[in-house]
């Protein structure tokens, strides 16, 4: 009876060792699964559950955006994630790779028409601005094919903590 009391201990530990490395950096921070996740060519797929932060995402203090997720991870000096969240991605990718925060603006009319704050700009394709905005009405729209927007939407309460977290020179980590 001790050896398989000992064997169910065990097998919880290890369910909860490997919970534990999935959950969110702050246990307060809720999950938004109400964007469906990309899929490997980009295009909309079923729920993102995993919120572990990247491999191969760099090291000390910077925001990391994953691309098929549609998530970004604020990481701390340690590397330890301190916030992570979905987004809603502009029409236009940046390319996988790492960049630095070039400029910030507190409030600014998007591209879309939508007025929106806490825009953190990292790089641009084609002319086209990409960076992390906040619309001031709370929506995290689709991007629209049809116009060319690199502005990759936030909900308000998380443009805030990017905005605080990224200023000018801030590492931006881009991965698949």
């Amino acid at each position: 009876m001790a050896g398989l009391t000992s064997a169910a201990l065990a097998v919880v530990g290890l369910l909860t060792f490997q919970a534990s490395a999935n959950a969110p950096a702050d246990p307060a921070e809720p999950l938004r699964g109400s964007l469906p996740a990309r899929t490997a060519d980009g295009s909309p797929g079923g729920p993102a559950h995993h919120t572990g932060l990247p491999a191969g995402s760099g090291a000390g203090e910077r925001v990391v955006y994953s691309l098929r997720a549609d998530r970004v991870w604020l990481v701390g000096r340690h590397g330890r994630a301190l916030r992570t969240f979905r987004v809603a991605p502009g029409s236009v990718d940046p390319p996988p790779g790492s960049y630095a925060v070039t400029s910030r603006s507190d409030a600014v009319t998007g591209t879309d028409g939508t007025p929106i704050e806490h825009v953190v700009r990292f790089t641009s394709v084609d002319d086209v601005p990409i960076g992390f905005s906040a619309a001031l009405d709370g929506e995290l729209p689709e991007p629209d094919p049809k116009v060319r927007t690199g502005g990759i939407r936030e909900t308000v309460a998380d443009g805030a903590a990017l905005w605080d977290f990224a200023a000018i020179g801030c590492g931006v980590v881009v991965v698949p």
